[in-house]
Order: C-alpha cells, then structure tokens, then sequence
C-alpha cells in the first residue's frame, strides 16, 4: 500500500523563488597558450586545437617549475569576494555556502570551508559537492533549496583544479595528455537571494538528473592514497568515444526536459550556455540543439566546474529583461545530466 502513497511520475521539479544577484570569477596566472603545451608535450597544435578546442587556458602550477602557484582555496575564495563584492555583502550577510568540484584541495578538510575561513564566514552551513561538469548545477540546484525565511542568501562555487593530475617531471612526447588536464584551471562564483533585486537572474527550474544506470563511466579519475603508490593504472582515464557517443544524446535530453518543465518554447530562448566538451563534441552538441552559443568562452578553456558561473557573469551583461537563457551541464564520469532556465527580471 505504501507504493501507491507517492507517485515519482507525478512529481514536478520546482525550484523555490532565486535569483543570480551577482558573480564572481578568479583565473590562475598567466595564459599559456596552444603553442606552449606542444612545446611543453610534445604535441602538435593542430591536434590540441581540434581535440581540447580551446585557444588558451590557465594553470594553478608553473608547467617550467611545477611549483604550486593557486590552490583550489585560493581561487574559490578570490571569486567568491568578488561576488560579495558586487553584491555589496560583509560575511555576516552569508546564510549558506556550497561548493561543487571534482578537484577539492584535499580529501579532509572540505575545501568550502577553507574558503569559508578564508573569506571570514562563520556559524553557517557548508555543502562540498564532489562531481564533475554537472557539480556547479547540483550546487545551484541545492543552494536553491535551501533558500527559505532563515536563509535570504548563500554562495555557489563552481571551482576546478584539475592541473593536480598532470606529473610535469615524465615524458609525455608518447602519450598524449589528457584533455581534462589540458583543459584549465579557475573558479566562479555567485550570490544567490530569494528576494528579487533590480538588476539579477531569475533562476527559474534547475534539473539535476543521474543518467548512468548500468553504463560503464566515460571517465575515472583516480585519488591515490600512500597504500596506492604502487598502482600501475593511471590517475585520468578516459572514453573519448563513449563522450562524443552520449554526450549530444544527453544535452538533447536535458533541453527538452529543462523547457517542459519551464513550460519554454525553444524559439523563445535568446541565449544558449552550452556544456564545455573537448572541441568536436562541443561544435555536435550546439549543432544538436539548433541554438547559437552566444557566452563562447574558448579563449579561457573549459574549466570543469567553473564554466557556468563564468557564463553567468557574461550572461549578466547581455541579458534583458523577459529574456530567456538555458544552461546545460553534462557530466561523462558516470552519466549526469543537468540544466537550468534563467530569466531577464
């Protein structure tokens, strides 16, 4: 009899009453540029063009030292300032913080509560959501959520510091570098309200959604511990074809989904924010969907969990009121698909 009591099918996703106030974005160093990784790798431009699709990126290291130059810490809590900054709140002002990565400083403690300390936030509550691509929309879809009559405003971070991964002292001229690792390194941030401010983003329904029943994942990223050292297997694995195979399938679900439950038409949308994907895929994905990427962000990489808070803060500066907007988050490790609508107001 208790199976009947609730109907999954009959549920609807209904975000609670938020709005993007402000953003906040933070890049490590200087650019390095497509040129340098094929001197750096022994890669030839032509194929780091093609396959990560990106101009240039920033790293947390010095690729000629290796020398740490940011840590995740660093990055998120410079974003997260700005974002305060622009929204004209003291700590105090913070009800909640939540962090989507897959990169976190260390296993313990979370990183959201070192930029927390960082940026002089204390007795609130953190969230550290450990994901790939779709955790910076996981952590909106949460910080959504926990907006109520207690908790008018919190900070999301998206944040990735994926260099960590890179082992700068082997020579890498007969292996080709992942694209993870070549992609960037950054971080975003926003300030989320519940009450309406002149000037925001509506955030209208967010879509978080586990796709990988029974798939194998598209890609690993392996944590060594002391005990692992010797582990033959690499530390980033990844199904390039099984990427480019379900990526565009998941992107077009997740637009559809997303639009049905905003009740959107797809003619009504002016702006589209696209998943970051190595090149081709990318290119597939916009085709697939028959919108135009209007926040093209190549000439600072795909920079995993940051991407879409550097596309709101472009977003901010174009956006009208009535306009429409979609996001769209895919994640290859083991299958998420997410999205979320956005509104001029």
């Amino acid at each position: 009899m208790t199976a009947t009591l609730f109907s999954h099918k009959e549920r609807t996703d209904v975000s609670p009453a938020a709005h993007i106030v402000s953003t906040g974005t933070a890049l490590p160093g200087d650019p390095v540029d497509n040129e340098a990784i094929a001197r750096r790798f022994g890669t030839d431009t032509d194929w780091v063009e093609a396959f990560i699709g990106t101009r240039q990126r920033h790293f947390a290291v010095d690729l000629n030292t290796g020398q740490v130059t940011h840590t995740l810490t660093d990055l998120g809590a410079q974003a997260c300032a700005q974002a305060m900054a622009g929204a004209g709140l003291e700590p105090q002002d913070v009800d909640f913080l939540v962090l989507g990565t897959s990169s976190p400083d260390a296993l313990m403690p979370a990183t959201v509560n070192l930029i927390a300390d960082r940026l002089g936030i204390d007795q609130v509550a953190t969230y550290q959501l450990q994901s790939g691509c779709a955790g910076a929309l996981q952590a909106l879809d949460l910080a959504c959520r926990l907006l109520d009559e207690e908790h008018l405003i919190g900070l999301v971070v998206g944040a990735d510091v994926c260099v960590k991964h890179l082992v700068l002292d082997r020579d890498a001229s007969s292996v080709r570098p992942s694209g993870r690792v070549l992609s960037g390194d950054g971080a975003g941030a926003a300030v989320l309200a519940s009450e309406l401010v002149p000037g925001s983003i509506a955030v209208r329904r967010v879509l978080n959604r586990f796709s990988g029943l029974g798939q194998a994942p598209g890609q690993v990223v392996r944590w060594f511990g002391a005990a692992d050292l010797a582990d033959p297997r690499q530390p980033v694995e990844e199904d390039h074809k099984a990427i480019a195979e379900r990526v565009p399938l998941l992107a077009r679900q997740a637009m559809k989904e997303i639009l049905g439950m905003t009740g959107w038409h797809p003619a009504s949308m002016s702006y589209l924010l696209p998943p970051q994907l190595p090149g081709r895929v990318a290119r597939l994905v916009t085709k697939e969907l028959s919108l135009t990427d209007v926040t093209e962000i190549s000439s600072i990489a795909h920079l995993g969990n940051a991407v879409p808070f550097f596309q709101f803060d472009l977003l901010r500066d174009r956006i009208l009121a009535e306009q429409r907007a979609v996001a769209i988050a895919i994640e290859p490790s083991k299958w998420i698909r997410a999205a979320v609508t956005l509104e001029g107001v």
